[in-house]
């Protein structure tokens, strides 16, 4: 089993015929992601690696049934292209841009609500179900199909951490990367509820970092609602107050937003704390051997 993204899925990429665009398309459909369309105004009627490119992304869903789109549009654009796909009633948007203006999410989220339509990103690597679809800039040969989920505020960590699960025999059911701005379409706390609902997630390795709330929200929903078993590493203890380390989100500001205030969190939640990203993949695999011997 997996979420958001398997074999049925029908790619669009917003943004296609630019050099990251192009690249990473040619990745995903060497990967075997169905990439059914992309989209750049004013370039209809070409191809890009073979797929066939339209000037709107709603002509392109008229014509190819396009159920996902993956955005490489530069920042200043990318909350439009967002907007775009959501009003074309694509279900599924995963946006790579890194420095969308918080303002523009803010206004894209509150858009979003209630619409039905769910948002990866911005700033994230994308969406990987191993084996059956790639929409991101994850490196795939990382990924092993099984059935841990992957949830990370971080791109880096969260291919650290898979390959160690992959070295180790562990497969993974799907990895999101929810992005590291303040402000992302889908949070921690909504792809845990996504995991904890499929049957095919037997647990999940939560990557957060210092900033924000999200990893205490993410200990809330695992005390009262999480029944598969979580092993969390918290990135940024040796992080200075107020230095903004890597992502937009990753400031601490108060006492919340420590890793060590975060950890604590988790941790009286149930979560399984692991304290260096090199041992993620040991830790996960005491975890699954414990429950295995329940």
């Amino acid at each position: 089993m997996s979420i958001l993204v398997d074999r049925n899925t029908r790619l669009l990429v917003q943004g296609i015929t630019g050099r990251e665009g192009s690249f990473q398309t040619r990745r995903c459909l060497e990967y075997g992601t169905n990439v059914v369309a992309g989209v750049t105004p004013r370039r209809g009627g070409e191809t890009a690696e073979g797929v066939p490119v339209f000037d709107t992304v709603r002509e392109a869903v008229a014509k190819t049934s396009a159920n996902c789109s993956l955005i490489f549009v530069p920042a200043p654009f990318a909350a439009d292209a967002v907007l775009e796909a959501a009003y074309a009633d694509i279900p599924l948007i995963v946006c790579i841009t890194e420095g969308v203006p918080t303002l523009d999410m803010l206004r894209v989220r509150r858009f979003l609500q209630g619409s039905g339509i769910r948002l990866i990103g911005p700033n994230c690597p994308g969406v990987i179900t191993p084996s059956q679809a790639r929409v991101g800039i994850m490196p795939a040969d990382v990924f092993s199909a099984g059935g841990v989920g992957v949830i990370s505020r971080s791109g880096t960590l969260v291919y650290e951490a898979v390959a160690q699960l992959t070295q180790r025999g562990i497969g993974q059911s799907t990895c999101v990367g929810v992005g590291g701005d303040p402000i992302v379409g889908t949070t921690p706390v909504e792809a845990l509820r996504l995991f904890n609902e499929d049957a095919g997630t037997t647990a999940v390795v939560f990557i957060g970092e210092i900033g924000g709330v999200f990893e205490q929200q993410a200990a809330d929903y695992v005390r009262a609602e999480m029944t598969k078993p979580v092993i969390a590493f918290i990135a940024g203890a040796t992080a200075p107050p107020g230095r903004r380390m890597g992502h937009a989100g990753a400031i601490i500001v108060g006492a919340a937003g420590t890793a060590e205030a975060k950890k604590q969190a988790l941790a009286g939640a149930g979560a399984t704390i692991v304290d260096s990203p090199a041992e993620v993949g040991a830790v996960a695999q005491r975890v699954l051997d414990g429950r295995q011997e329940t």
